[in-house]
């Protein structure tokens, strides 16, 4: 920074430029995180330009910003790096001031720097200066745009050579229109400071202590030579040449110094006979000599001077103006330019810059010997005393002085203007001239144009999340006492959000309340109504008026016969008829409470034991807690309720678990006494994405840093335990609290499987500890073993590197090296400088990224600054894809992992073993290739390449190996079932468990967070049911809401294959979930697997005789097609007896008819389509059925499509989607055994070898379609019929109210990506179910992930409309592309997601819609869907256009598909990330409004124009990319 010029345009921004070069830390104050301050925009500016502070010790000599919010203590956060040696600085606004008070006594003795921007903007209040003016601070002042400058940097040096706190203030808008000035070069800042003074401060720590009590610690002087350089422009007083002290801190209970001053000579005297004298306090007078000290040079060195009191006019002035507010030269100007008849001509102008010491002695002497009479003008708007506060400094330091002056007048100083400001002062001067002048006369406006403050009180949006519940819950009888938008007339904002004042408010609300029950009593016995009603009425309400839910129900009545009574006594009574309803009192309040309990209100709340409820809300992220500091952190509110014992206490999260703040929220309105529900939902900015408020929710829930529980002390009377756990793990601290009140013991009882989670501590540690073990274990399995050393780590994603690793580990013991294998992220890196010989095999992720469990050990070896590996030997393979990246830019990419660890390893002085090892997926046998070559060059640099009488290694174990041993899918599932160790099964199990419909999957939003605390990754398993054709009883979605609440994670997922999905299902309710299912007459067996799975039909309502005719179909077809295997009902709908009992017989072996030992080479996928709809996306399955209707408007038959498959390999060219061809028609009798015959000829001639070619559609374009057929022919025994005609006109559902040809109604509507849940603003979940409840038809579930409320009988049209709207589930007022729109499940739980999905689509789209509005396009069907990866779940290779997860935040884009699934898409765009889709794609849109012709569909249009080549089947998918094609050029 030294050699660069700044231009400075504000005030703030050369206090922040000073502040930064002056300190280590910088405390921000900020109106909230989101928002940044006229300081922190700039201060953020320069920590991300990496410009150096002067004084700052960090490596990079870059300060510490810590922002923190105007409302959370944040003089707080100056106690623990001030005391550690830091210099701290502060740059806020005047609203902290006085609520930090004590803290400023606390500090005054340290040298910390306050810079204030005096607010409100426009008409500052003074007041938050001179009320705080005896707190023991120096006080500067600056009015301009340089004085701020200098100003704060004298603020600065003071401080460091007074060792007392400055606080430096100024009106921002008084400098704001100035020109800019040139930013304090940083040899100017650097002599200024006197680094020598820095360097001692920083190099003498404070011994800590609390903040709450006095530690005695004052700022005493040292006397040490400072040479001032003076030039004859300085302003000089004697006091301030020569030597000037600087200070040491100390404590008042020392009274020796350990420094004498060496500039003069003591008393030769004894030391054995001589106590040293305390150094003397740093004094006023010292303060003096310090700052002018320091004006003095920088007077030298800038030119500039500056007084302690600034006189202003001339030296025989009589009059003078004493001026204590924002804009001096307003008044200045005025007075230059006095006309000779103006009272006020001639008159001076005297400021105080140095405020406090207030230096009377300095005044006088700065006031010209002529001044007669004084006006002290003063811009205090909240005055406590008759006299102001600076009236009463000059009143006491003038009229104590021998001088001329006779008259002293106070004014009241108010808003002045250029335009008003001869007036004001002509006013000020006429009066003050008086015989006897009037005192404290007002001088300006008093109502002032106030400018919205940034740091008003208000509540953030997403904090509505909770308030909506309450409202949710309660109605109407919800009172939020705090709340911003309640009329508290005369109250400020301010205070009326404060928990004191609402606190009060309740209590006089409850007071009210009772008062009005006594009216009502009265009434109801001697009210002389118009009849005898109203009495009866309010007798009954009487009788239940403290019951919450019957005083609600008798309201309606008292108040509808009042009303009608319309008496005097029923006015005066209606006139409050609120309290006819028990309301359920509330306070709301944030994280701000919890930084001092004593002074927030919680504790006069609690220590009442008043009946209110208290819901405070914490936003502080999970990732940014400051656990460092001390003094900064958080108390816990729940722990310090739960101590008082007579409080009900919750923590809950609604990202969460919805369910459990409804629960939660109703029990505290039930209590009778304090409730407290702390409520989580972490943000870092007002504007923050869903995604991270869930991600940083999911990490504190699942580490125990927010555990959620319910505390309700009510329930020992009820013989059940107080403390109920929600979440699965607890923090230490609640967990001593609960051990201490031996509930945990009972709880562990109660629940043993919670007994592993609950008994360990929260910490880090543990990781640390187990990759020691694992270390040391493998070192001891190896003593004794002969040969040289070979450690091999792994860092893997997908398991090929960490299969390669374990394989060239095997390889080496067989050579008789010792080998150890193991994880890059368990190995100790400190034992990195001991190995021997070490090889690294990794995978590359996301941008070129290490793998997760690669990536902790790169991260520590790639900041090391110590590591010596001069006696490593070393070698790495890395595992990638070359055209996995086809930009130029981007190819760099390719293994970068490998790359960068093998150089960083050479930088640190290791030797090569065998070179890198690079393998590629586009090789001929992708990485297998590359390590073919590598290997061998390993085991000769290790002298083992020949070795012989090597054992045979035995071959990989497959998918076919697995279930031919499997026993017909048996396993080992169920004993692993009973395994309490571990929430995970076997990789052998999970194979077989996606046979019986579930798939073991982990939490990826939390699996670093666990792997950092040394816990194994949050395991849960998916349920998939079988429910053929989408169609559900409402007792069945009933019970499906049931499974989701009390075994799964409370939502549940309509798939894209028209079934029920369950996410978050522990192991141990695995089983239980299995059994709810088949009681509700539903199964998920085949769900999953190498199997027929779910059959899809066209859930079609605008036919629904017709339909029920298809649909059967679906169900005879997969029921025909089912796994005839016992082992689903052995495992899952048998109890827990310890035994394992075949259904068949244990003599009894199973036998396959359809499907053999082995069943599929991969999944199976039939759907149904009933034109005109093709809804299910027929040509995209193995098997695709169109069904044909007859004259006679019955089914005739189907035609039969075959080869459809959705999944692909990015950049593997041998993969590739495709659609359906035709084989020909089929009689509808012959349906499913035409069905079966296709089945068989896949399972004969599938690829069995290779996976990722085992689907039916290789299959057939390996034979050919004709040959397919005749093998399909020969086993039916009969030819196909020649294909009927049909017509497809749309794959989207229709949304809205149909009615069919039988009468009966049916409702469409809209579930995004198929998520069933609950929000705050959204009880989605509820209303089905409360629709579930009284519907007498059928739910159907539709291709597209949406919901058909079906069979609507004309008589039940009113209750399920009012249903609809009263939870919005008849809200249909979408973009045409977010109703067209479709997204798999992807992250936090599918294991094969490269990027988000379903939680980012629907941000994406709402990104877009308003340039679908701009080009008239917002009703217009454009098919979007986005998967995570390229399996293609969601069916993105058919839409219009599709965004395929690549990495983390990248997508490939793909156009050109056809509108009615006929036709797939092509690669647009590779591994594009959200600036560049939304640039494409508005770019498209805009075009597309343009050119497109009458009926042109989108995709119809991108191949029109050229913008992308048709795709016209699925070999030729690859062909023609744009991309490919740019590159050739």
């Amino acid at each position: 920074m030294a050699g660069t010029l700044t231009t400075i345009t504000t005030p703030e921004q050369a206090v922040a430029r000073i502040a930064y070069l002056s300190s280590d830390v910088v405390i921000s104050v900020q109106p909230s995180l989101a928002s940044d301050s006229e300081f922190s925009s700039h201060l953020k500016q320069l920590a991300k330009q990496k410009e150096q502070s002067l004084v700052a010790k960090t490596s990079d000599a870059v300060p510490e910003i810590q922002s923190v919010r105007h409302n959370n203590d944040p003089l707080l956060s100056v106690f623990t790096p001030i005391r550690s040696g830091q210099l701290v600085s502060v740059t806020t606004t005047s609203s902290i001031l006085l609520p930090s008070v004590a803290h400023l006594y606390m500090l005054a003795d340290l040298p910390v720097v306050v810079h204030v921007a005096l607010g409100p903007k426009g008409f500052p209040d003074y007041s938050a200066i001179t009320s705080i003016r005896n707190s023991g601070w120096t006080f500067l002042q600056s009015w301009s745009l340089q004085e701020a400058q200098d100003i704060a940097l004298s603020a600065h040096a003071l401080a460091i050579r007074s060792g007392k706190g400055v606080i430096h203030f100024f009106d921002p808008s008084s400098g704001a229109v100035a020109e800019s000035i040139e930013g304090a070069s940083a040899d100017v800042v650097r002599a200024v400071l006197n680094l020598d003074n820095v360097r001692r401060f920083q190099s003498a720590p404070i011994s800590g202590s609390g903040i709450y009590a006095d530690d005695g610690r004052v700022a005493v002087v040292s006397e040490q030579p400072e040479p001032l350089a003076l030039s004859s422009g300085a302003a000089t007083d004697p006091a301030a040449e020569g030597e000037v002290a600087s200070p040491l801190l100390t404590s008042q209970s020392s009274v020796k110094s350990s420094q004498q001053s060496e500039t003069s000579t003591p008393p030769s005297v004894s030391t054995a006979t001589t106590i040293e004298s305390a150094a003397p306090l740093v004094s006023s007078e010292d303060i003096y000599k310090y700052v002018t000290g320091i004006w003095a040079q920088l007077s030298q060195l800038v030119g500039r001077q500056y007084n302690a009191f600034e006189w202003t006019g001339p030296e025989s002035a009589e009059n003078t103006i004493f001026l204590f507010g924002s804009d001096v030269s307003l008044f200045s100007d005025a007075i230059a330019k006095a006309q000779s008849g103006d009272s006020f001509a001639g008159a001076g102008i005297i400021t105080p810059r140095l405020y406090r010491p207030w230096l009377g002695a300095k005044l006088i002497d700065t006031l010209p010997k002529s001044v007669k009479r004084v006006a002290v003008l003063e811009q205090v708007s909240r005055k406590t005393t008759k006299w102001g506060p600076v009236l009463i400094d000059v009143l006491t330091s003038v009229k104590s002085a021998v001088g001329g002056v006779e008259t002293i007048v106070g004014y009241q100083l108010g808003y002045i203007t250029k335009d008003s400001v001869k007036q004001a002062l002509s006013g000020v001067f006429q009066n003050l001239t008086l015989e006897k002048p009037v005192q404290n006369l007002e001088v300006g406006e008093r109502e002032v144009p106030q400018e919205t403050s940034e740091y008003d009180i208000s509540k953030p949006k997403l904090e509505l999340s909770y308030t909506k519940i309450l409202d949710q819950l309660f109605g109407s009888r919800a009172f939020v006492a705090n709340s911003l938008d309640s009329d508290n007339a005369g109250v400020s904002r301010t205070i009326s959000a404060t928990p004191e004042y609402g606190f009060g408010s309740l209590l006089a609300r409850k007071e009210r309340r009772q008062k009005f029950v006594a009216e009502v009593k009265e009434a109801a016995s001697n009210g002389r109504f118009l009849t005898e009603v109203p009495k009866r009425a309010l007798a009954k309400w009487v009788a239940s008026a403290e019951d919450a839910k019957k005083s609600e129900e008798a309201a309606e009545e008292v108040v509808s016969k009042l009303a009608i009574d319309n008496s005097t006594p029923a006015k005066a009574l209606l006139k409050n008829k609120a309290f006819f309803r028990k309301q359920s009192l509330w306070l709301v309040g944030s994280d701000a409470w919890a930084y001092d309990l004593g002074n927030s209100g919680l504790h006069q709340v609690l220590a009442s034991g008043e009946n209110v409820n208290l819901l405070i809300i914490d936003s502080t992220p999970y990732s940014e807690r400051a656990a460092a500091d001390a003094n900064r952190r958080k108390k816990d509110i729940g722990l310090y309720a739960m101590n008082f014992g007579n409080a009900y206490v919750a923590s809950t999260a609604v990202y969460s678990s919805y369910t459990q703040v409804l629960q939660a929220m109703d029990e505290a309105d039930k209590f009778n006494g304090p409730s407290i529900v702390l409520a989580y939902l972490p943000y870092f900015g007002e504007h923050e994405s869903p995604l991270t408020i869930l991600a940083e929710t999911k990490k504190a829930v699942d580490i125990g840093y927010w555990p959620l529980y319910r505390w309700n002390p009510e329930n020992e009377k009820k013989g059940e335990p107080n403390f109920s756990l929600d979440s699965e793990r607890i923090k230490k601290e609640l967990k001593a609290f609960l051990d201490r009140d031996n509930q945990l013991t009972q709880m562990m009882r109660k629940d043993p499987q919670f007994g592993a989670v609950l008994d360990q501590d929260f910490g880090t540690e543990i990781r640390a500890q187990q990759k020691r073990k694992a270390k040391d274990a493998y070192n001891q399995l190896l003593e004794g073993l002969f040969g040289a050393p070979l450690t091999i780590l792994f860092g893997s994603d997908g398991g090929n590197a960490q299969a390669l690793a374990k394989r060239l580990g095997t390889r080496g013991r067989a050579r008789g090296l010792k080998t150890i294998v193991m994880a890059m992220e368990d190995y100790p890196v400190e034992d990195l400088p001991t190995e021997e010989n070490i090889v690294f095999i990794t995978s590359t992720a996301g941008q070129g990224e290490f793998p997760v469990n690669g990536k902790p050990l790169w991260d520590t070896i790639k900041d090391s600054t110590e590591l010596d590996l001069a006696s490593v030997k070393y070698s790495v393979f890395c595992l990638g894809d070359s055209h996995y990246w086809p930009r130029k830019e981007d190819r760099v990419y390719y293994n970068k992992p490998g790359k960068d660890l093998d150089r960083v390893l050479a930088n640190f002085g290791g030797s090569h073993l065998a070179p890198l090892g690079l393998g590629d997926d586009q090789d001929p046998d992708g990485y297998q290739t590359g390590y073919s070559e590598w290997e061998p060059k390993l085991w000769e640099a290790l002298g083992v390449s020949k070795v012989d009488g090597l054992p045979d290694e035995p071959p990989p174990i497959t998918n076919e190996d697995i279930k031919i041993s499997s026993n017909f899918l048996r396993g080992t599932i169920a004993e692993e079932l009973l395994d309490t160790s571990t929430g995970a099964i076997s990789a052998f199990n999970q194979q077989l468990t996606k046979f019986h419909g579930t798939y073991m999957q982990d939490d990826r939003d939390v699996r670093d967070e666990r792997k950092a605390q040394g816990l194994e990754p949050a395991y849960s398993f998916m349920i998939r049911c079988r429910l053929p054709g989408g169609v559900s009883t409402p007792k069945q979605w009933v019970q499906m809401d049931d499974i989701a609440n009390e075994l799964g994670n409370e939502t549940m997922k309509l798939t894209t294959r028209q079934t029920f999905q369950f996410h978050g299902v522990v192991k141990a309710k695995l089983k239980p979930a299995m059994q709810a299912i088949n009681r509700a007459l539903m199964d998920t067996l085949a769900a999953c697997g190498d199997v027929n799975r779910n059959v899809m039909c066209s859930p079609h309502p605008s036919q629904s005789a017709y339909h029920r005719e298809v649909y059967s179909w679906s169900k005879k077809i997969s029921e025909h097609l089912l796994p005839a295997t016992t082992a689903y009902h052995e495992i899952w709908l048998t109890d827990y007896d310890g035994k394992k009992t075949q259904v068949a017989g244990d003599a009894v072996q199973d036998f396959e008819p359809i499907y053999g030992s082995t069943y599929l080479p991969r999944k199976f996928k039939i759907s149904i389509a009933i034109p005109p709809h093709n809804d299910v996306d027929v040509y995209a399955h193995d098997i695709g059925l169109i069904a044909i209707k007859g004259n006679d408007g019955h089914l005739l038959g189907f035609n039969l499509l075959v080869g459809g498959g959705m999944g692909a390999t990015h950049n593997n060219k041998k993969t590739y989607p495709q659609t359906g061809r035709t084989l020909g028609f089929v009689k509808a009798d012959q349906t499913h055994i035409a069905c079966e015959k296709v089945m068989l000829v896949q399972r004969d001639h599938g690829d069995r070898k290779n996976r990722k070619h085992a689907r039916l559609k290789y299959t057939v374009d390996d034979l050919t379609v004709d040959v397919f057929r005749s093998k399909v022919e020969e086993l039916w025994g009969q030819p196909f019929l020649p294909a009927k005609p049909f017509h497809f006109d749309s794959n989207v559902d229709t949304f809205g109210w149909i009615k069919d040809e039988t009468g009966m109604n049916h409702f469409t509507m809209f579930i995004e990506n198929g998520r069933i849940e609950d929000t705050a603003d959204f009880q989605m979940k509820t209303g089905l179910r409360e629709i579930a409840k009284v519907h007498k038809g059928e739910f159907r579930l539709t291709p597209n992930q949406h919901l058909i409320l079906s069979n609507v009988a004309d008589e039940d049209l009113d209750t399920l409309k009012k249903l609809l709207a009263q939870y919005k589930l008849d809200n249909l007022h979408f973009s045409g592309l977010r109703l067209s729109s479709s997204a798999c499940v992807a992250f936090p739980t599918c294991g094969l997601a490269m990027a988000e999905s379903e939680r980012y689509l629907p941000v994406l789209i709402s990104k877009l819609e308003a340039c679908l509005e701009e080009n008239g396009l917002r009703q217009d069907s454009i098919i979007m869907r986005m998967t995570g990866c390229p399996n293609g779940c969601a069916r993105p290779w058919l839409a219009e256009v599709a965004f395929v997860g690549k990495a983390y935040g990248a997508y490939n884009m793909y156009l050109g598909g056809g509108y009615h699934g006929q036709r797939l898409n092509k690669l647009y765009r590779s591994s594009i990330k959200e600036d560049e889709i939304l640039e494409i794609m508005k770019g498209l849109l805009s075009r597309y409004a343009k050119e497109r012709e009458q009926g042109e569909r989108f995709g119809d249009w991108t191949i029109r124009a050229g913008i992308i080549k048709a795709t016209t089947d699925g070999r030729n998918f690859h062909e023609g990319v744009v991309e490919d094609e740019e590159e050739e050029e």
